[in-house]
């Protein structure tokens, strides 16, 4: 797959304790994704952070917390970005979900055509 230089990257922050269907989301998502045919999703754990309600969660708290940030990335072309937003929202009950331009200098060994 080769994408072009002008894309969208899909942004999506929910805990890690996060569930859909019985499910990890984070999991649920990336299979999901992989389905649909995306060209690249990651998951980033996060270390700390809060969200709405102004509650910090650490990894320095003594207890091992399941309630840690997660990062899903998803990058891909305009239109394939916007076919996966209604799954994702039917997926997503609480969390930040987020849609930005970006420029893909590279994807794989292939430098993208310049417009």
């Amino acid at each position: 797959m080769n994408l072009q230089r002008d894309c969208k990257i899909l942004k999506i922050y929910i805990c890690e304790d996060a569930k859909y269907k019985g499910h990890n989301l984070y999991h649920a998502l990336i299979e999901k994704m992989a389905e649909i045919g995306m060209a690249g999703v990651t998951v980033t754990r996060g270390i700390e952070g809060f969200g709405h309600e102004k509650r910090l969660y650490s990894t320095r708290i003594l207890d091992i917390s399941l309630k840690l940030p997660v990062i899903i990335e998803v990058i891909d072309t305009p239109q394939k970005i916007e076919m996966a937003l209604p799954v994702i929202n039917d997926m997503v009950d609480e969390g930040l979900v987020i849609v930005t331009d970006v420029i893909v200098e590279k994807y794989g060994n292939q430098l993208t055509v310049k417009k």
